[in-house]
């Protein structure tokens, strides 16, 4: 009974704070806000990773981050919004931080591996008890 409530406080720990970092990302894109540059320079990265048509994926992938990150905070769909995060992640690692290597301060991909293995902990685990509805 211990082990169970401290799973599900780790569990609404870490897609609180997931959630919350991709309220924060998916803002910056879809808002401009919190030192991001709206949708506009999103659309050139798009552009500029060969995605086409650019404003169309890069509106997808903005609010795919920002809702994803609202769900997880919520606890609705989680396994769902943490595989669509997954996914953004495992994109973002092959085609933009791969190629500088492993450290973050290089621009590599440490931070997103770390939160490819949260996501993947969601998925695998569900929300537990704290959540809205985890059905899936």
């Amino acid at each position: 009974m211990k082990n169970e409530k401290a799973m599900n406080i780790a569990l609404l720990t870490l897609r609180v704070v997931l959630g919350a970092i991709f309220i924060a990302h998916g803002a910056q894109k879809v808002f401009g806000v919190f030192g991001g540059g709206g949708i506009e320079p999103f659309s050139v990265l798009m552009e500029n990773l060969g995605m086409t048509p650019p404003l169309v994926w890069a509106w997808t992938v903005a609010l795919a981050e920002l809702v994803s990150g609202v769900f997880l905070v919520l606890g609705i769909l989680p396994r769902i919004s943490a595989g669509v995060v997954g996914i953004i992640m495992v994109a973002a690692i092959t085609w933009i931080h791969a190629p500088a290597g492993f450290f973050m301060k290089d621009g590599g991909f440490e931070y997103q591996m770390l939160i490819l293995a949260s996501c993947v902990c969601i998925m695998l685990m569900g929300a537990g008890k704290f959540s809205i509805f985890d059905r899936l």
